[in-house]
């Protein structure tokens, strides 16, 4: 873990909440002040994508002093994309990585914040159940102290303790757990549509639009053409678009960040039972041969299951969104064995969505290295949207020249774009 990577966002994130204060309804209304000097023009700052990283950064931008215009092709929270359908996990657990660790602390604060001021509720305190089928448990194990410092709670639970809390569980197989308190799931297309709803309301543009970039000489981007045929100029653009960074920037991204299919499976419990949805059950991770994970019922879905195994790479904008039989079968075969009481379950839904994952599997936070008034998002690597608030936080004072990008988020780590994606690291 690079320390220097923790300082530096520690240190951004004891700053930025200060840049919230004039938007306190107690704050007074500086513009009517006749005495103050006529101001600048603010900044316009395009952010392309409307998903978890680029509505949350379009909002800290707006919120920081831009104008901003938000475009997205399809629209916030679409089917396509990597933040669409309707959970995501929320999690501390992080393989010891304290900068990750700290950003979920801070997501934590502001998915709270939005909700008090929304009066929408998108986070969902279940927490989470880690199972290890292995003797390797430092996925957990070595998260404990990054997450004590941010008041984060995570406690090993003996595997008659487990048993006795969670009896819909058969811990055959199960060397070690863990159960992480303050974990849980987030409304993932409402909450991306909240947020788009929020950056209009507050005073900026949104429209839905496909992107290209426009060359440019001087080494800057003076505009992108839109699919209506006409082009939007602005000062800064920032990209921010999950699985088609590659397709905008072959030379820069390309291969770098890969779409993959991920099949998701929702079972439908039996009749009249609430043992297996929220509240009465956890979200729950288990580390056998593949990471699987899932997320307990609610909105009377059914009971999700997935493989966090990135399948194949796919292109988002034409992929058929049908599960395959192997898939099911690996899903059944999980509950079978570890939870037995929907081993019959039928099938009451299912989702196809992607990863769009870096090579390393971390995010990327950067500006574009030959054009300097554009920045680059991304790389969520399929753990990037319950960081949303924090992350767009983050980002935005990256825009806007107040942090320093993050050596763990900069493009010169991913000099080999042909290297394999790495297993769940983070």
């Amino acid at each position: 873990m690079d320390m220097t990577d923790r300082r530096q966002f520690v240190t951004a994130l004891a700053g930025l909440p200060l840049a919230h204060s004039a938007l306190s309804p107690s704050a007074p209304d500086v513009s009517a002040a006749p005495s103050r000097p006529i101001q600048a023009a603010k900044p316009h700052i395009v952010v392309v994508g409307a998903g978890a990283f680029g509505g949350w950064t379009a909002l800290s931008l707006l919120r920081a002093g831009a104008r901003v215009t938000l475009l997205d092709a399809y629209g916030a929270g679409n089917s396509r994309a990597s933040s669409g359908g309707e959970t995501r996990v929320i999690r501390g657990v992080y393989n010891g990585k304290a900068t990750y660790i700290d950003m979920v602390a801070r997501a934590l604060v502001l998915w709270k914040e939005a909700e008090s001021r929304w009066q929408r509720r998108f986070y969902h305190r279940t927490g989470a159940l880690w199972m290890f089928e292995g003797s390797d448990d430092a996925f957990a194990r070595t998260s404990v102290a990054p997450m004590k410092a941010r008041g984060l709670p995570l406690r090993e639970l003996a595997l008659a303790e487990a048993a006795r809390l969670y009896p819909q569980v058969r811990f055959d197989g199960v060397r070690t757990a863990w159960l992480e308190q303050d974990a849980g799931f987030l409304l993932a297309r409402a909450s991306c549509e909240a947020v788009r709803e929020a950056v209009v309301r507050e005073g900026g543009d949104y429209r839905v639009a496909q992107v290209r970039p426009v060359a440019s000489p001087g080494g800057r981007m003076a505009r992108v053409g839109l699919s209506s045929g006409g082009t939007l100029s602005a000062d800064t653009f920032v990209f921010a678009c999950g699985p088609w960074m590659g397709r905008l920037f072959p030379q820069v991204i390309g291969d770098r960040v890969r779409a993959t299919r991920q099949e998701v499976f929702f079972f439908g419990p039996p009749a009249g039972s609430t043992q297996w949805d929220d509240p009465q059950f956890p979200c729950w991770v288990n580390f056998g041969e593949h990471l699987m994970y899932g997320i307990p019922g609610n909105e009377r879905r059914g009971f999700k299951v997935a493989d966090d195994t990135p399948g194949s790479i796919v292109d988002p904008d034409t992929l058929d969104r049908v599960v395959t039989p192997a898939s099911l079968s690996a899903a059944r075969a999980l509950l079978k064995r570890r939870f037995p009481g929907l081993a019959a379950a039928p099938v009451v839904e299912t989702r196809v969505c992607q990863y769009e994952s870096s090579t390393d599997g971390d995010f990327i936070v950067d500006r574009h290295p030959t054009l300097e008034n554009v920045f680059l998002l991304g790389g969520g690597s399929g753990h990037g949207f319950k960081m949303g608030p924090a992350f767009g936080e983050h980002a935005a004072a990256v825009v806007q020249g107040r942090v320093p990008v993050l050596p763990m988020f900069a493009l010169k780590r991913l000099a080999n774009p042909s290297a394999a994606p790495t297993t769940r690291k983070a």
